[in-house]
């Protein structure tokens, strides 16, 4: 490969990591109440939070599930493609649904979403629009807006994917901090892998 082709396409690759750290720092101005709010919410739901997403939010839902487990908040992925085919009789009225969904207009998430709601659920709708149908019918809204320079032809969920992760990411420290949740109970759910060997490491130099 020519040098010139190699440094043209070096400098495109930075341009993409510019383009979405821009995109993530924005968010900064888009944090308010409603996260506290939801955070709360979140942290007093006596069952479990059930997060989904169509898409790239599916890919996002299922990270999300992850992290809340990993800060001591019980959370299970649910797929709500597979919902809608029986698999909604998981949800109880002790849940809440968190589902990422772009512009809250998916049919399958939308039926989902009622589906939770009359099974006496709650709803949080993380979307650009709260406006739309999921936000209307959701109990709560948290509301992130990513610029359409952060995806390729402001679709493709590239940066904007990253916004909704960090979104994610604000919740899960603020309900781990709310819980108090401790190294030593994150490593008692942890205890594989090079985390669970640095733990363990960490326990027998005490």
């Amino acid at each position: 490969m020519a040098e010139s082709t190699i440094d043209t396409m070096l400098a495109r690759a930075r341009g993409v990591v510019r383009t979405e750290a821009r995109a993530v720092s924005m968010l900064l101005d888009q944090l308010n109440a409603d996260f506290v709010r939801v955070a709360r919410l979140l942290f007093e739901c006596p069952g479990h939070i059930l997060t989904a997403g169509a898409g790239t939010s599916c890919a996002m839902a299922q990270r999300f599930a992850h992290l809340l487990a990993c800060c001591g908040t019980p959370a299970l992925f649910i797929s709500a493609a597979n919902s809608i085919h029986g698999g909604a009789g998981a949800i109880s009225d002790k849940d809440i649904v968190y589902i990422i969904s772009k512009g809250g207009q998916s049919a399958e998430i939308n039926a989902f979403a009622r589906i939770a709601k009359d099974r006496g659920a709650k709803v949080v709708a993380h979307t650009e629009k709260p406006d739309s149908p999921l936000g209307r019918l959701s109990d709560a809204v948290i509301c992130v807006t990513a610029p359409e320079s952060a995806d390729p032809y402001g679709m493709i969920a590239t940066g904007s994917s990253l916004m909704n992760g960090a979104a994610c990411d604000v919740l899960c420290v603020l309900l781990l901090e709310l819980r108090g949740y401790t190294k030593e109970q994150f490593g008692h759910t942890h205890p594989g892998g090079a985390v669970g060997v640095r733990i363990e490491t960490e326990k027998r130099g005490r």
